[in-house]
């Protein structure tokens, strides 16, 4: 008898909140083996570091942003707003500018070994440069 995977609902507001380059993001579905990717609610209270992936696909979803939100795609600015998606391939370097709520699907499933900078932070990160 074929099996089918098992709906899930998850309340990404409830989620804990980890630090990342862009901000502080709620992750669902790192435990989801038949879900090729992760879901990311990622609150962005200033300017982002600048940061690429060699592997990841990611595609934010604008909620909510200030009316001079952008977002920096290898070093090119473009203005956001509420419901713009932006699909960022591996290798391009990116960035959120401004105040803003997204979401992020990040394909294969985020893995923080696949993020790098160009410039090193004040703080240690493994994978600079």
């Amino acid at each position: 008898m074929d099996q089918h995977p098992t709906a899930q609902l998850v309340d990404l507001r409830s989620l804990p909140a980890v630090d990342c380059p862009c901000g502080e993001a709620r992750r669902a579905f790192y435990d989801r083996g038949d879900f090729p990717a992760t879901v990311h609610l990622t609150s962005i209270h200033t300017d982002a570091r600048v940061h690429y992936h060699r592997r990841q696909t990611e595609v934010y979803v604008v909620l909510r942003c200030q009316s001079d939100a952008a977002i920096e795609l290898d070093g090119q600015r473009m203005p956001l707003r509420e419901g713009s998606a932006v699909l960022i391939p591996p290798g391009v370097r990116h960035r959120a500018i401004g105040e803003m709520e997204v979401i992020i699907f990040c394909t294969p499933k985020f893995d923080p070994a696949d993020e790098f900078f160009d410039v090193p932070s004040p703080r240690t990160t493994p994978n600079s440069l």
